[in-house]
C-alpha cells in the first residue's frame, strides 16, 4: 500500500484526514513533510497502550531511520523527552521537586495579574488580535517569571522561542537557539552566583548539592519548560478561545456557569489538542502495534487528535461538549512520561478562559472560523492570528 503523504490537509484540517485513516487501519506507513518514513498511529487503545509501552524508547539512540523531531545540540537534548528509565526516572524525580503543583498554585495570583494587565491593554478597542495580545504574551511572561529571566531580557527571549517555532529561514532559526542556548547557560551562571526563588535555581542547588543531575542536564531542563511550558500554553489558550468562539451554545454554557471551567479545559484538550502527535518514539524491538509489525528503530508517531476523535472510545467526539464526563484525553501523554507541567497549563487556561470572558461579554471572531489561519506544522497546532471583536 502507497505511504500515506502527511500534507496540508493535516495542519487545515486535521480532523477529516485522521477520521478516513482510522476507518483505514489502526497504524498506517506514512511519509513527514522532511520526506522522512514513519509509522502513524491513529486509535485510541493503541496510542494510549503505546504511550506507556517501555519497548517504544524516546532515546534518539535506537532511531535506525525516519524522522527523529527538532535537531538540537547535545547540551539542550539531555531533557526527559529524549530519554528512557532508569535516567528518565532519576531526573524526573529531581525536576518534580523543582515544579510541583503546590508552587504551581501559588503562581495563580499573579497569572491572574499579567492577565488583567494585558487585557487592560486592549480594552476599548473595537477589535484585537489575540494571540499576539493576549495568548501569547501570557505564557512568556509566566515562563520568564517561573525562570527568573529578568523584564529587561523578556523581549530578546521571546523573540528567540517565536523563530524557533515558526522560522523564518533555517539560518534564522540556527542563529535563535544560538542565543536561546548561550542565555540559558548564562542565565544558570548567575543563579549559581545568586540564587533566588525561582525553578533554575532550585535545580541548580539540587545540582551543586547531591549531583541528581548533569550541567547538560540542567540547561535541558529550562530548555524544555521554556519549550514545552511556551508552545504549548499558547495554543491551548488559542485553539480554545477560537474553538469556543466558533460555538456560541457551548461559549453561552461556559458565560453562565464559570463552575465548567475545569472541565471545559479538558474538553478543549481533547477537542483541539495543542500537540497533535505525541513526541517521536523508536521500537527497541520489532513489535506490533495494532496488528501491524513494526521494526526496531523506525520512527513511530502517536495521534493524539486522532485518538481524541475515535467514536469507539468518545460519544460524538466531533462535538464540544463543556460538561463531558468521561473524557480520558491524552493531551499530557500517558505513563511514566506524563507531562510535569500539566498542572501549570490547566491553570493558566482557567485563568485565561475566565478572565477573557469576564472582561469582554460580547467578544466574537472578527471572521469565519473557515478563515483563521493555522501555523504550518503537522506536528504542533496553532493559530497565526485570532482577529476578535471586543464589542
Amino acid at each position: 500500500m502507497r505511504p500515506v503523504e502527511i500534507d496540508d490537509e493535516f495542519v487545515t484540517c486535521p480532523h477529516a484526514a485522521y477520521a478516513r485513516l482510522r476507518e483505514q487501519g489502526p497504524v498506517h506507513r506514512a511519509v513527514a513533510p522532511d520526506g522522512s518514513r514513519v509509522w502513524l498511529v491513529t486509535r485510541y487503545d493503541d496510542v494510549r497502550a503505546a504511550l506507556a509501552d517501555s519497548r517504544l524508547s524516546l532515546d534518539k539512540a535506537h532511531a535506525t531511520d525516519g524522522y527523529r523531531g527538532l535537531s538540537l545540540p547535545p547540551a539542550l537534548d539531555a531533557n526527559l523527552l529524549n530519554m528512557d528509565a532508569p535516567e528518565h526516572t532519576r531526573l524526573r524525580r529531581t525536576v518534580t521537586r523543582a515544579f510541583t503543583a503546590h508552587r504551581t498554585e501559588l503562581l495563580r495570583p499573579r497569572v491572574q495579574e499579567i492577565a488583567d494587565e494585558l487585557l487592560a491593554a486592549v480594552a476599548g478597542q473595537e477589535r484585537a488580535e489575540l494571540m499576539s495580545a493576549f495568548a501569547g504574551p501570557l505564557p512568556i511572561t509566566v515562563i520568564c517569571e517561573l525562570l527568573g529571566v529578568d523584564a529587561r531580557d523578556r523581549p530578546d527571549f521571546r523573540a528567540w522561542t517565536d523563530e524557533m517555532l515558526a522560522p523564518s529561514t533555517p539560518d534564522r532559526a540556527r542563529d535563535s537557539l544560538r542565543s536561546l542556548y548561550a542565555f540559558l547557560v548564562d542565565l544558570i551562571a548567575r543563579k549559581r552566583a545568586e540564587p533566588g526563588a525561582d525553578m533554575p535555581s532550585t535545580l541548580v542547588g539540587l545540582r551543586d548539592e547531591d549531583g541528581s543531575l548533569t550541567e547538560d542536564e540542567l540547561t535541558s531542563t529550562a530548555f524544555l519548560v521554556l519549550f514545552a511550558g511556551y508552545e504549548n500554553t499558547v495554543n491551548l489558550i488559542g485553539n480554545g478561545l477560537a474553538a469556543l468562539l466558533a460555538r456560541p451554545a457551548q461559549l453561552a454554557a461556559v458565560r453562565s456557569d464559570r463552575g465548567l471551567l475545569p472541565s471545559t479545559v479538558e474538553e478543549l484538550l481533547r477537542f483541539d489538542p495543542p500537540p497533535q502527535l505525541s513526541i517521536r518514539r523508536f521500537p527497541k524491538e520489532d513489535l506490533e502495534i495494532g496488528g501491524v509489525r513494526i521494526p526496531a528503530g523506525d520512527t513511530v508517531l502517536l495521534s493524539l487528535v486522532s485518538a481524541h476523535h475515535d467514536p469507539a472510545r468518545f460519544t460524538s467526539p466531533g462535538e464540544l461538549i463543556p460538561d463531558r464526563a468521561d473524557n480520558a484525553h491524552l493531551a499530557f501523554g500517558h505513563g511514566p512520561h506524563f507531562c510535569i507541567g500539566a498542572p501549570l497549563a490547566r491553570m493558566e487556561a482557567e485563568v485565561a478562559f475566565s478572565t477573557v470572558l469576564t472582561r469582554f461579554p460580547a467578544l466574537s471572531l472578527a471572521v469565519d472560523p473557515a478563515e483563521l489561519r493555522w501555523r504550518p506544522s503537522f506536528r504542533n497546532r496553532g493559530l497565526r492570528e485570532l482577529p476578535v471583536r471586543l464589542s
